[in-house]
C-alpha cells in the first residue's frame, strides 16, 4: 500500500500565523443569560455598579453607635460618659434619631449607622450606669478612632464605579460581585460551539466490551473537554466508522451548525485516512504537516467558511496540537486569554502583621517590579465583596508567626485557573477616565491591573519600579505646574487629560445653592450640622481639599472615601453634605458641581519600562482619535485631533 509523503511541512509559527489570518478569531456576539448560568462565562460589556456596597453606613459589632471624638482621651482610670438616646437600632431599622455631642445609641450588628455617628464601640468596652444621676448612660474606657467597627456605605463599591471589566472569565468571585450589586441578567458573549467528531472502525466509546484490534475513544473526552474549560460549548457528535459518504454527511451538518469541528485521526496520506481525503474534497486545506514532535499531521482547513482541525490520532499528540494551535484561537473566540501559572514567588513591599496563633490567608496583588514580583496585601478587609474578585492571589501566614517583614520573600498561590498576574499594572491616583483606559486595554486582550493608593503612592511606587503606569495629579504650589517636579531622572512623564475639580453638594441643598464658590467654601468650613466626605490621604485631591479647608476639621472630616465615585454617591444619598471630586461623577448623579481648579491627570511611565509590549500599546492607543473622543465623553480635556 503506497503512503504519500508530507512534502510541504509548516514550522509551528507559521501554523499559528495561516490559522488566525484564516479564521480571525475575535467574540461571536453577546447575550443576556441569568445571573444562576453565568459562571464560567466571559463578561462582553464593563458592569457599573447601580449601588453602594455596602448600601448604607452598618455596624460591625454589637454596641453603641457614637462620634468618635467623645471617647478620645478615655482611660480605665478616667473614662468618658455617654448619654443614651431613647432609639435602639436592630437590623434592617432606619434610625430616627441623630447622634449628638455626647450622646450614644445602642445598635446591633448590621444596623444602619445613624447621622452624626462615625464610630461604634463594643458593648463589652462599655460598661452600663445603673445609679446616680448617669444612670441610663453608659461609660467608655478607652477611645475609638473614627471608623471603627463601621463599614461605611460605598466603601467597598460607590455608585457609578466599574466593578468588572469586559472580557473577565467569571468564576464565583465574579458572580458573588454580581450579587452583591444586584445584577440578575448578565451580558457576555456567546459560547463556541465546538463539534467534536470520532472517526475509525477500531474506535469505540468507553463502556463498550474491549476486543482485539478495538481503541477507547479517549480523545472526544479528553478534547472535549479541554474545549469547555475554555469557554466553549462541546458538541459532541460521537463516533463514525471509516466510511467516506457517512464522514462526508456528518461533517456537512456540523460546519454548517457550529462555529469549528474537530476530528482525530485520519490526517495521513495513506489509504485509510478518510478525514483528510473528505476535507480537501469539502473545503480548502490551510495546513497539512507541522514541524515538530509530536503533532506533525495535524491538518488544519475551512470548509463554507467554518474553521476544522483534524487532530493527530495518538491522544498525546491530539492534546498537544489542540492546546499548542487550536485552544488560543477558541480562547479569542470566546473572549479568553492566555492560561494562568498556579504559584509565583514574591516579596512583600511592607511589612504586614499577623495575629499569633491562627493560619492567616492574605489575598494580595501582584506587581512586578524591578526585582520581580512584589505582592501588595488587600485591604479592605473581611467583609469586602471586591478584594477577593480583584485578588490575583493569597499567602498564608503561619499561626506561629506575627508579621510578614518588609522584603521578605512569599509564595503567592493564584486564584483559579483563569487568573495571573496582569501585563500591565497600574498604580496611583483614581479616575473614571483611568477606568475608561485600562477598559480599552482589556477588550484588547492585555490583562490589567489597578490599585488605587493615591497620586503620592503612585509615584512611590513608579520610582521604586513597581509598575507600569502611575496615574497622578499633583500640584506643586511653589511652581504652580502639575507632576513634573516631582519626578526623577529615573521617570517619564506623559501627558493624559484635563479635568475640573470642584465643590458638589445637592442641588436642593439651600445651604449651598446660588452661592458663589468662596461663600459654599465658607459654609463648609464653618457651618453647624453640614456633614462632609474626605479622601484618602495620599490623594491629589486629599491635597486640594487641605488647602481649601485652611487648616478647619469641619465635621466628618476624618472620613476618608477611596475615590470621586464614593464622595458622589455619599452625598447624592444624603448621608453627608459635602465633598469634592471631579465633574463627571457630580454631573453623573444629578449633583450640582461648583468648579475650583483644572488640573492635569498625567501617566507617569518608570523609563526602563518604555519599552515594555503592553505599556508601547497603552502609549499607542491614548492617541487614537476614538480613545481622545471617549475620553471628552467623560468631559475630560484632550488635544483636538489635528
Amino acid at each position: 500500500m503506497k503512503q504519500e509523503q508530507f512534502l510541504t511541512v509548516a514550522t509551528a509559527e507559521e501554523t499559528h500565523r495561516i490559522f488566525r489570518e484564516a479564521v480571525q478569531p475575535k467574540p461571536l456576539g453577546e447575550e443576556d443569560i441569568p445571573l444562576g448560568e453565568a459562571l464560567g462565562r466571559v463578561l462582553a460589556r464593563d458592569i457599573i455598579s447601580r449601588i453602594d456596597v455596602p448600601f448604607f453606613d452598618r455596624s460591625n459589632v454589637d454596641g453603641y453607635a457614637v462620634r468618635a471624638e467623645d471617647t478620645f482621651g478615655a482611660e480605665e482610670t478616667d473614662p468618658r460618659f455617654l448619654r443614651l438616646t431613647d432609639e435602639v437600632i436592630h437590623t434592617a431599622i432606619v434610625p430616627k434619631i441623630e447622634v449628638t455631642p455626647g450622646m450614644a445609641s445602642s445598635i446591633a450588628t448590621g444596623g444602619v449607622i445613624p447621622r452624626g455617628s462615625d464610630a461604634v464601640i463594643m458593648i463589652e468596652d462599655t460598661v452600663p450606669v445603673d445609679t446616680g444621676p448617669e444612670k441610663g448612660g453608659i461609660r467608655i474606657h478607652h477611645s475609638v478612632s473614627p471608623g471603627n467597627a463601621v463599614s461605611f456605605a460605598g466603601t467597598d463599591i460607590a455608585a457609578g464605579e466599574t466593578v468588572l471589566h469586559r472580557r473577565m472569565h467569571l468564576t464565583s468571585r465574579e458572580t458573588g460581585v454580581l450579587a452583591a450589586i444586584g445584577f440578575d441578567s448578565v451580558p457576555v458573549f456567546r459560547r463556541p460551539k465546538v463539534a467534536i467528531l470520532s472517526t475509525g472502525d477500531e474506535i469505540i466509546p468507553p463502556g463498550a466490551e474491549m476486543s482485539i484490534g478495538k481503541i477507547f475513544d479517549s480523545n472526544a473526552t479528553i478534547i472535549g473537554d479541554a474545549v469547555r474549560e475554555i469557554g466553549c460549548e462541546a458538541v459532541r457528535l460521537g463516533i463514525v466508522p471509516d466510511d467516506a459518504i457517512k464522514i462526508r454527511a456528518t461533517l456537512e451538518a456540523a460546519v454548517r451548525d457550529n462555529d469549528m469541528v474537530l476530528l482525530s485521526g485520519g490526517t495521513s496520506k495513506g489509504q485509510g485516512d478518510l478525514n483528510y481525503t473528505v476535507v480537501s474534497e469539502m473545503g480548502k486545506l490551510l495546513v497539512h504537516g507541522v514541524a515538530l514532535k509530536p503533532g506533525k499531521p495535524l491538518c488544519l482547513a475551512q470548509v463554507e467558511g467554518t474553521p476544522l482541525a483534524i487532530l493527530p490520532g495518538f491522544p498525546t499528540s491530539a492534546v498537544f496540537t489542540f492546546h499548542e494551535f487550536i485552544a488560543p484561537v477558541l480562547r479569542l473566540m470566546a473572549g479568553l486569554n492566555e492560561e494562568d501559572p498556579q504559584k509565583v514567588h514574591a516579596t512583600m513591599p511592607m511589612r504586614v502583621n499577623s495575629d499569633k496563633g491562627r493560619t492567616e490567608f492574605l489575598l494580595v496583588n501582584l506587581v512586578n517590579g524591578q526585582a520581580g514580583f512584589s505582592a501588595y496585601p488587600m485591604g479592605k478587609g473581611s467583609g469586602s465583596v471586591t478584594a477577593f474578585s480583584k485578588a490575583d492571589g493569597f499567602i498564608a501566614i503561619p499561626r506561629n508567626k506575627e508579621y510578614v517583614e518588609n522584603g521578605e520573600p512569599v509564595e503567592v498561590t493564584l486564584i483559579g485557573q483563569e487568573l495571573a498576574p496582569a501585563d500591565l499594572i497600574v498604580i496611583g491616583s483614581q479616575c473614571v477616565g483611568l477606568d475608561f483606559l485600562l477598559s480599552r486595554m482589556s477588550d484588547r486582550g492585555h490583562r490589567t491591573k489597578f490599585i488605587p493608593v493615591g497620586s503620592q503612592g503612585g509615584l512611590t511606587a513608579a520610582k521604586r519600579g513597581e509598575c507600569d503606569l502611575a496615574g497622578m495629579h499633583l500640584l506643586d504650589e511653589v511652581t504652580g505646574v502639575y507632576n513634573s517636579t516631582f519626578l526623577d531622572d529615573s521617570l517619564h512623564q506623559v501627558k493624559g487629560y484635563g479635568r475640573k475639580q470642584g465643590l458638589i453638594f445637592r442641588p436642593d441643598d439651600t445651604r449651598f445653592a446660588g452661592k458663589s464658590l468662596e461663600d459654599a467654601l465658607a459654609s463648609a468650613r464653618t457651618a453647624e450640622g453640614l456633614l462632609m466626605i474626605n479622601r484618602n490621604r495620599g490623594s491629589g485631591t486629599r491635597v486640594l481639599v487641605d488647602k481649601l479647608l485652611q487648616g478647619a476639621k469641619p465635621q466628618g472630616f476624618l472620613v476618608e472615601a477611596k475615590s470621586h465615585n464614593a464622595v458622589a454617591a455619599a452625598i447624592a444619598q444624603g448621608r453627608v453634605d459635602w465633598g469634592i471630586a471631579i465633574e463627571h461623577v457630580a454631573r453623573h448623579l444629578g449633583l450640582s458641581f461648583l468648579p475650583i481648579v483644572d488640573e492635569e491627570y498625567d501617566l507617569i511611565v518608570p523609563k526602563d519600562r518604555l519599552q515594555r509590549p503592553p505599556v508601547i500599546a497603552f502609549l499607542e492607543m491614548l492617541r487614537e482619535p476614538d480613545t481622545l473622543a471617549g475620553l471628552r465623553a467623560l468631559g475630560m480635556t484632550v488635544p483636538q485631533p489635528s
